[in-house]
């Protein structure tokens, strides 16, 4: 699984992205993560809105710190 964070490094990003990290860990498994800060990058997902999460190619959340529990449903 490829996940992404998009973000330009605000503190909601850098946040989403410590509780993408916890959300990884209690799933266990390989997943791929990676942080979109370059805002062309970030415009090219059709995201105005960040801090946002990309699963896989899907934007699956923009503009909301997401809990943990949130981004575990998301990735089951």
């Amino acid at each position: 699984m490829k996940i992404e964070i998009l973000g330009t490094g605000c503190a909601k990003c850098k946040a989403l992205e410590a509780n993408v990290k916890e959300a990884i860990k209690q799933l266990g498994g390989f997943h791929q993560v990676l942080k979109v800060e370059d805002p062309v990058e970030i415009m090219n997902y059709g995201v105005m809105s960040t801090p946002a999460l990309v699963v896989d190619g899907e934007v699956k959340s923009t503009g909301k710190l997401l809990s943990v529990d949130e981004i575990l449903e998301i990735l089951k």
